[in-house]
C-alpha cells in the first residue's frame, strides 16, 4: 500500500508539471493514464467515482 501511495504521488506531481508546461505529449498522456489507474486502486477510487457520477447527474439534469 505504501508503494502505491508513493507512486500515485509521484505520478500526480509529474502530471501537474506536464500540464503546467503546456503541450501534452504522448508520454504525458501515458503518465496521466497511469495516474488514473493507480488512483482507482486506492481507497480514494470509490469517492472519485461517486463524485464524477454525481457531477454527471447534475449536468444531465440541466435543461437549457
Amino acid at each position: 500500500m505504501a508503494i502505491s501511495i508513493s507512486l500515485v504521488l509521484l505520478l500526480l506531481i509529474l502530471a501537474v508539471i506536464f500540464l503546467r508546461n503546456g503541450g501534452l505529449k504522448i508520454s504525458h498522456a501515458l503518465v496521466c493514464a497511469l495516474l488514473g489507474f493507480f488512483l482507482a486502486g486506492t481507497s480514494m477510487g470509490p469517492t472519485i467515482q461517486n463524485g464524477i457520477a454525481a457531477t454527471a447527474d447534475v449536468v444531465g439534469d440541466l435543461r437549457p
